[in-house]
């Protein structure tokens, strides 16, 4: 800490984006501070797979390593997928990306939640960052120079700039009165990992139902972790059914593309929304990650567009320290929001776009999109953009 007992960046949130953030700002020489409400529970080789995992973007990839994580977490459970298959079940047309295609040995890779965050925070606890767990902030005010945050501990600490990653519920983003546009899908995603009859060829498959959308993703343990993302009602009726009865309403939705459904691990649904916050930053404050914003699971490229807030707000604080400015400067901030809050509403409202017209049962809408998979299938310069966003270039 700074002869003034003023951190240069408190983090608040110490999930995946929030920890590489610190990170990567603590091994470029800034006094980080990071402040987080529960420490995770370890990743252990022994533990079945997380319920929870990622498929991460080659951009993520590349963030990871560049903070040093992705060695331990590529030498652990993170599987590799080559290929990715997109089909309609209301109409023909297939969209298939291939990473040979592309010049890469692999489009991402499959990795669980917990093995992410439980090897960031191994480093996390080898950095030189100010660690403060288990603890809340209550409060924060607004200075000139620094923002202050007043803990449930009965402590504080100061800060020349704060950035919540705190979540969806972000109540730092709170605090500061920035205001969200939100809505409701009226869905949840189902959950869950299961084994099929046949090998999941190290794909990602993802198939768009009447008002639903299927993905397996390939695990390294030759299971696959499903995301079925349906409304509440449709949800509630699945959660509810016994597992043979799931299995078989599985296998039917997925078009049997890998055979009978052979067993499946228990289910659980999260509820699905959209969400953007209407500004990423205040004066010495920047939101990442959830915080700034929430987008549909289709893609399933939430954690992705985090990391990417951290990456550029890194660069962008780096940038400006090394020129000798003011780091947590309002330009500074500015250009770190122009950047991030267009990429991130873009993607949002893309899902959400994609969202709408594959779950309809529409005839001439159903047409639309298989002719519109074709398309893009067929068109090399097309299809390489696509794969290019997904890859986060």
């Amino acid at each position: 800490m700074s002869r003034r007992g003023v951190h240069d960046v408190a983090v608040v949130g110490a999930g995946m984006v929030g920890a590489a953030l610190a990170l990567r700002l603590a091994e470029s020489g800034f006094d980080v501070a990071l402040i987080e409400a529960r420490e995770p529970p370890p990743w252990r080789v022994e533990d079945d797979v997380d319920l929870r995992v990622v498929a991460m973007a080659p951009s993520s990839v590349a963030f990871l390593d560049q903070v040093g994580a992705w060695k331990n977490i590529a030498a652990s459970h993170a599987n590799a997928y080559t290929r990715m298959h997109v089909w309609d079940a209301s109409a023909p047309g297939t969209l298939t990306f291939d990473a040979k295609e592309q010049g890469e040995s692999a489009l991402g890779y499959i990795v669980e939640n917990r093995l992410i965050q439980s090897v960031l925070w191994n480093s996390l606890r080898q950095a030189n960052v100010a660690m403060r767990v288990p603890v809340n902030v209550v409060s924060m005010e607004a200075d000139a120079d620094r923002r202050m945050l007043a803990l449930d501990d009965g402590t504080s600490l100061s800060a020349r700039l704060v950035v919540a990653a705190d979540g969806a519920e972000s109540a730092l983003r709170k605090m500061a009165g920035i205001d969200v546009r939100e809505r409701s899908y009226g869905q949840r995603a189902i959950v869950a990992h299961v084994t099929t009859e046949r090998a999941h060829e190290s794909t990602a498959w993802q198939r768009f139902l009447p008002n639903a959308t299927l993905a397996f993703l390939p695990l390294g343990d030759g299971r696959s972790s499903i995301v079925w993302s349906a409304p509440a009602e449709d949800v509630e009726r699945l959660l509810a059914l016994d597992d043979s009865a799931f299995r078989r309403e599985l296998g039917v939705a997925f078009d049997f593309r890998l055979g009978n459904i052979m067993a499946t691990s228990k289910r659980v649904a999260i509820p699905l929304r959209l969400l953007l916050a209407k500004r990423y930053v205040a004066q010495r404050l920047a939101l990442a990650g959830d915080a700034a914003h929430v987008v549909h699971p289709l893609a399933g490229q939430g954690v992705n567009l985090g990391l990417r807030d951290a990456s550029e707000l890194a660069d962008a604080l780096i940038d400006a320290r090394d020129a000798k400015r003011d780091f947590a400067a309002d330009f500074v901030l500015r250009r770190y929001e122009r950047r991030r809050r267009s990429d991130d509403s873009l993607s949002a409202y893309a899902f959400d776009a994609i969202q709408r017209a594959f779950g309809s049962d529409i005839v001439p809408i159903a047409i639309a999109r298989g002719t519109a998979l074709s398309i893009v299938d067929r068109i090399a310069p097309l299809k390489k953009l696509f794969a290019r966003h997904a890859a986060g270039r």
